[in-house]
C-alpha cells in the first residue's frame, strides 16, 4: 500500500472512522471491526482527501460516466465533494419517495440513457449499491461501475459482478488491517478475532427480494387468500364487477340507511363512522345488516382502534355501539403493538370478521412513515387469521393473501382545505397497488349519487382488471 493510502488509513482511524469492538453490520453480522465513514463529514480535509483518492481511481481506470450518484446517506457528502471540486454532474436518490411535491425517487437533472457512476463509502455484500441501482435503472439511467472508499472483501465485488457492475475501491479491508497491525494498533488478540470473523464470513450473500406473484384473474387471487372473509369479498368483486367501497360519512341514521340502500348495488363494502351519527339507536345495526344481505356488500366500521387490548375488546363488544354485532370489518391502528391484533382476535372468536390495519394515510403530513408501514405489514403476517389487509397508499407488500385498500380517491378534486389528498382510480390501482378503492365525497357530495357511483364502479373495476391482465 502506497504512502498516500497509508496516510488516509491513519486519518480514518484517528477520527474513529475505523473502530474496534462489537458492532452489527447492515447484513446482521456481529463484527469486531467497523468502518464508520460518517465521521468524515466533520473533517473537511479528510473529506477532500477521500474525494481525491476516488477521483484518481476514476481517472486511472478510465471509468466512463455522464453523471454520479452517492448512495444515501453516508456517501452523499462524498459524491457532493467530487461533484463540486471536479465539476461533475450529480443526481441524488431517496430511500423513499416523498408523499408530496414531485414524489420522485431521484432528484436532479438527467436524461434517459445516461451512464451513472455510483459512489459509496463501504461495501460488504453490495446490497445498498444494488438498491440504488434499481432506482436509477427504473428512471432509465445505466449503471456499469461503482466506486467505494473501502471494500470489506466479504463478497460484495462478486455480488456486484453478478449484476454486471464493476467495483473499484480506494482501500481493501486487508490493507487497512495490515497497516494498523504494523503500527501496533491491532494487537494479537484482536487480530485473532478479526481473522476468525473474516474466515467465517468470506462471502456475504444478498437477500433477494421476493418476486411478486403474478395473478391473472380474481379466481386465482381467491386461492391465495388467507382469510375466509377475503375470499368472500373477492367473490363479491367478481360477481358484482366492482371493487368499490363507499364511505358514507353522514350524521343521520336515516340518511345512512337510505344511501346504503340506494348505492349498495354498486359497491362491495360500505364504510361508516358510527360515532358521528347524531341519532344513533341500536336499530341501526340490524338495518344495515338487512341491506348488506339484500345488496351483497360488507359493512366496514372505520373505528381506527388503537388502544390497549383490554379497552379495544370493550370498544368492539360493549358500549352503546356493540360494533362486532353488526360490522364485518373494523380498522386498527397497530401503534400499541401486536397486542391490539391479539385482543381483536379473541373478541371476534369464531365469527367470520376481521380488520384492516392502517399502514398509511392519505392526509398531508401523515406520520405513517415507510418504516412504520413496513412494521405494520410484519405485524399483520403474525395474525393472518384476523388481518384482512391494509389501509395504504402504496403497494407495501407483494403477498396476494392480503388486501390493499386505498382511500383518498376522487376523479374531480385534488384535495380539500383540511389536508386530504386525492388520486385518480387508475393511479390508485396501477401505481399504489389498490385492490379496493375507497370513495367518499366524490360520490356522496354529488347531486346524482347513483350515476356517480356507477361511474366510479366502472372506472375502478376496469382499472383493476387491466392491472391484473396486463
Amino acid at each position: 500500500m502506497d504512502s498516500k493510502k497509508e496516510n488516509l488509513c491513519s486519518a480514518l482511524h484517528s477520527i474513529k472512522g475505523i473502530k474496534f469492538g462489537s458492532y452489527k453490520t447492515k447484513t446482521g453480522l456481529d463484527t469486531p471491526i467497523y468502518m464508520d465513514l460518517r465521521m468524515i463529514v466533520t473533517h473537511p480535509k479528510i473529506m477532500k482527501d477521500v474525494a481525491q483518492h476516488m477521483w484518481d481511481i476514476i481517472e486511472t481506470n478510465k471509468v466512463e460516466y455522464d453523471i454520479i450518484c452517492g448512495v444515501p446517506y453516508t456517501a452523499l457528502p462524498i459524491a457532493t465533494t467530487i461533484s463540486t471540486t471536479k465539476d461533475v454532474p450529480m443526481v441524488m436518490t431517496r430511500k423513499e419517495a416523498k408523499s408530496y411535491g414531485t414524489k420522485k425517487m431521484i432528484e436532479g437533472d438527467y436524461k434517459e440513457g445516461q451512464k451513472c457512476l455510483i459512489i459509496e463509502d463501504v461495501v460488504t455484500s453490495g446490497s445498498s449499491i444494488l438498491e440504488t441501482v434499481e432506482h436509477l435503472t427504473k428512471a432509465g439511467l445505466k449503471v456499469t461501475d461503482a466506486i467505494v472508499v473501502l471494500d470489506r472483501e466479504q463478497g460484495g465485488e462478486q455480488n456486484l459482478k453478478n449484476h454486471d457492475i464493476n467495483l473499484h475501491s480506494v482501500l481493501k479491508l486487508s490493507q487497512a488491517i495490515e497497516y494498523l497491525k504494523n503500527k501496533g494498533i491491532i494487537d494479537n488478540t484482536l487480530m485473532s478475532q478479526i481473522d476468525d470473523f473474516l474466515s467465517k464470513n468470506k462471502n456475504v450473500q444478498i437477500k433477494e427480494k421476493p418476486k411478486p406473484i403474478e395473478i391473472k384473474s380474481l379466481s386465482e387471487r381467491i386461492n391465495y387468500s388467507k382469510h375466509p372473509l377475503v375470499k368472500k369479498l373477492l367473490k363479491m368483486m367478481e360477481i358484482k364487477k366492482s371493487n368499490l367501497c363507499i364511505s358514507l360519512d353522514v350524521t343521520s341514521s336515516k340518511e345512512l340507511l337510505h344511501l346504503a340502500d340506494e348505492l349498495g348495488p354498486y359497491v362491495v363494502m360500505i364504510k361508516i363512522h358510527v360515532d358521528i351519527l347524531e341519532d344513533y339507536t341500536p336499530d341501526l345495526g340490524p338495518g344495515l345488516k338487512k341491506l348488506a344481505e339484500k345488496h351483497n356488500f360488507l359493512i366496514f366500521e372505520d373505528r381506527k382502534l388503537s388502544d390497549i387490548g383490554t379497552i379495544l375488546q370493550r370498544q368492539v363488544t360493549g358500549g352503546c355501539y356493540k360494533i362486532l354485532d353488526w360490522a364485518d370489518i373494523v380498522t386498527v391502528h397497530p401503534i400499541p403493538g401486536t397486542g391490539v391484533l391479539k385482543a381483536l382476535k379473541q373478541a371476534i372468536g369464531e365469527q367470520e370478521k376481521g380488520c384492516l390495519a392502517v399502514a398509511e394515510m392519505s392526509s398531508a403530513g401523515a406520520l405513517t412513515t415507510k418504516e412504520y408501514a413496513n412494521s405494520v405489514v410484519e405485524m399483520a403476517k403474525q395474525y393472518p387469521d384476523v388481518v384482512l389487509g391494509f389501509i395504504c397508499q402504496s403497494k407495501l407488500d407483494h403477498d396476494p393473501g392480503f388486501l390493499r385498500c386505498t382511500p383518498g380517491v376522487n376523479i374531480g378534486e385534488s384535495g380539500d382545505a383540511l389536508g386530504q389528498q386525492y388520486v385518480l382510480p387508475e393511479e390508485a390501482v396501477a401505481e399504489r397497488g389498490a385492490d379496493i378503492i375507497i370513495v367518499g365525497r366524490g360520490i356522496t357530495a354529488q347531486e346524482d349519487k347513483v350515476a356517480m357511483a356507477k361511474l366510479y364502479q366502472s372506472r375502478c373495476y376496469e382499472a383493476y382488471m387491466n392491472q391484473i391482465l396486463s
